[in-house]
């Protein structure tokens, strides 16, 4: 198991390579009050004096300390694989038996701890500035020691209640949230640490972790300066968990004084200065306290940490990896041969844009119709309920009817029903056809536009790598669709133009309509001739049943009985108006007519209501002929004046427009961040290829 903890450290370093915190990987995070003793415990574990010391925040950006164990014995080895060549030279091997390297500094190695400290020192002040202020971004080191035992701990800056100096009035919020983001990773150990001279039941740092680690499942305690206690109080309730339970432990330490430190006390002398301190004060406990006894329980804890962890871990790296060469797959290899990429493109677009109107593209839309499903859509749903909710008889009264019986008649009155009356009337209605029929071509024609940037989004990413490219392609296609829409238009009047230049009446359905009117027409001469009264003569009733057999029969009837029977109707109306407009001294009757409009409603005659009827009932009649005939011809000449055009020719369009040799530089230009993206990517997927054969070195002897 010894060798999981390496593995993690193999994994921190391939991820610090690509800057990157996509994989939360197990660590100890130390969480802690301002001076409660956090760094003096780090430098314990180390042994060497490595971190800024004073009064005040010090630490204020997150530091990741990898303690790395080496053997004496591999040190030749060790120093072998850390040569670089530079210059042409090789470096000399490293002196000394503990160094530190820096993320920062490449392959810079620090002998001299003291060094080490002032690197610190200066790279917290570069991104943090030297006011009191912290940043988030944390300082990378690795410690090489025979010494120390294998950990990766993460040192916070310590928790403060109120702004000190020049520090934001915020800094409480500031490094709570810092402290939270590193804490929530589940993969990590909380190391909460807590003075021995203050109250337990006030520790913010193991109030802190409780917030995220309810159940203390990953929370270790660690009660620093028990030398500092006052005279007659010790820590051994608090040590043994009476005061507050910690269910990973409470492991007390002693750590040097600021005086210690001043008179520059080695760590190794205050580690046997603490051993005979609790040899002393808790002589029962002394065994399962101290700094050694902690560097041990971390790292079982971490190594059984690890173990847990590392299957989720594996499962995570693979589905980034997979993730990742998609993504790198989308923005595609560097051009090299233009003129094939650019036909490829082009022919790629072309083909797309036309499977998506045939329905055979490769991404379906699964949240609305578009493509060749809302085009059959519009003609048979929206163009065909249009249709159907049109009136024949539509803004068309009676009296328009009687209107234009009258007008086709002139001077003379009739005989019979002009047919000119109703040619006039079926073409008005018909030509009320012509504006929806055109909506139709005008409502698929923005779907083939609207079918451009379905084809760029989803189909043709590659498209997104050449931004002048897209522009151009769907400036073409625009072009050559704005060009075959007046095409189109055309047709489609044409066809309206054809219904109205000759009203067939001789049609098969039109035929049918009139014999299944004449014998409605007949069906009501035979109920009048049944409703005549009793009193009415043999030869009257005789003569009104031939006068309405032949009008019926030969759509004129007689005459004479006509004229009588109109000159009754004439008499009749003008009682009517006598009685309605009285006689002036001033002005006769026949100016009063020429001044006074004809009443628009008026009761008509019984001959006048059964013509307008059979006119309204032919116009009816015809005019759902017309409507199924465009209903059907007006999808047909879309489909083949405009789609299936725009089909066949979109691709020699698109070559004739844009294949050509002084367009290949410009079109092909990358958008400035796609390559960036790429080149990230690139490196986010190496790291967890290596990511993944570091685990996959890893055996089951090594888990238990």
């Amino acid at each position: 198991m010894e060798a999981l903890i390496p593995v993690i450290n193999k994994l921190q370093d391939v991820f610090n390579t690509v800057g990157a915190d996509i994989i939360q990987l197990p660590q100890i995070v130390v969480v802690g009050t301002q001076s409660s003793g956090k760094s003096s415990v780090l430098e314990s574990l180390v042994g060497r004096d490595i971190l800024p010391r004073g009064t005040g925040i010090v630490t204020r950006r997150p530091l990741i300390l990898q303690l790395v164990h080496i053997d004496p014995e591999d040190r030749r080895k060790t120093n072998e694989e850390n040569e670089s060549k530079k210059n042409g030279r090789l470096n000399r091997g490293i002196d000394g038996e503990e160094w530190g390297k820096f993320l920062h500094t490449k392959n810079k190695i620090y002998t001299d701890f003291e060094e080490i400290r002032q690197e610190i020192e200066t790279e917290t002040e570069r991104i943090s500035g030297i006011n009191k202020g912290i940043s988030d971004e944390p300082i990378h080191l690795k410690i090489f020691s025979p010494h120390v035992v294998n950990l990766t701990l993460v040192d916070l800056p310590g928790i403060t209640k109120l702004p000190v100096g020049d520090q934001p009035k915020d800094i409480e919020g500031q490094i709570r949230e810092l402290i939270y983001k590193y804490i929530s990773n589940p993969n990590s150990i909380i190391l909460a640490v807590t003075a021995a001279n203050t109250d337990m039941a006030t520790s913010e740092a193991l109030k802190v972790s409780r917030d995220i680690d309810p159940d203390g499942r990953r929370t270790l305690a660690v009660v620093t300066k028990l030398d500092l206690m006052d005279a007659g109080t010790d820590a051994m309730d608090v040590l043994l968990g009476r005061v507050i339970p910690v269910k990973l432990g409470i492991i007390g330490v002693v750590n040097r004084s600021q005086l210690d430190i001043n008179q520059k006390k080695l760590v190794a002398d205050a580690a046997r200065d603490e051993y005979a301190f609790l040899q002393k004060k808790y002589p029962s406990l002394a065994n399962r306290n101290g700094t050694k006894y902690l560097a041990r329980t971390l790292n079982r804890l971490l190594l059984h940490h690890i173990r847990d962890c590392l299957p989720e871990l594996k499962t995570r790296i693979n589905v980034l990896a997979a993730q990742y060469q998609s993504l790198l797959n989308s923005y595609g290899e560097p051009v090299e041969d233009k003129s094939s990429t650019l036909l490829q493109l082009i022919t790629k677009f072309a083909a797309e844009y036309c499977h998506t109107i045939e329905g055979t593209a490769k991404y379906i839309e699964t949240t609305e119709l578009c493509g060749g499903a809302r085009i059959c859509y519009i003609f048979h749903e929206t163009f065909g309920r249009t249709l159907e909710s049109v009136d024949p008889l539509g803004n068309l009264t009676t009296i328009d009817v009687l209107t234009a019986i009258r007008n086709a008649t002139g001077p003379r009155p009739a005989l019979f029903v002009p047919e000119v009356s109703f040619e006039l009337l079926v073409k008005r209605q018909v030509k009320r056809l012509e504006e929806p029929s055109l909506r139709c071509v005008e409502l698929v024609h923005e779907e083939m536009q609207r079918i451009i940037q379905h084809c760029s989004n989803y189909s043709t990413q590659e498209l997104l790598r050449f931004p002048k490219l897209h522009d151009a392609i769907v400036e073409v296609v625009t072009s050559l669709l704005r060009k075959r829409l007046p095409v189109t238009n055309e047709m489609v009047h044409n066809l309206v133009a054809i219904e109205l230049a000759y009203i067939n009446t001789k049609h098969p359905d039109f035929a049918d309509a009139c014999g299944l009117m004449n014998n409605n027409i007949e069906e009501q001469r035979r109920n009048r001739m049944r409703d005549l009264p009793s009193a009415v003569p043999r030869d009257k009733a005789a003569a009104g049943g031939s006068q309405s057999g032949e009008q019926t029969d030969g759509g004129t009837g007689n005459w004479r009985g006509m004229i009588r029977k109109g000159d009754e109707g004439a008499a009749g109306e003008r009682a009517g108006l006598q009685h309605s407009y009285p006689s002036s001294p001033h002005k006769g009757y026949a100016v009063n007519l020429l001044d006074v409009p004809v009443p628009v409603s008026r009761k008509l005659s019984a001959r006048e209501q059964r013509d307008c009827e059979v006119i309204e009932r032919l116009i009816k009649s015809y005019f759902l002929i017309v409507r199924k005939n465009i209903q059907d011809s007006v999808p047909k000449a879309v489909m083949h004046f405009l789609v299936n055009h725009v089909k066949d020719s979109l691709q020699s369009e698109l070559v004739g427009q844009l294949y050509k040799a002084g367009l290949l530089d410009d079109l092909l230009t990358e958008s400035e961040d796609m390559a960036q993206r790429r080149n990230e990517s690139a490196d986010m997927l190496k790291a967890l290829q290596k990511a993944s054969q570091v685990i996959a070195e890893i055996r089951e002897t090594h888990m238990w």
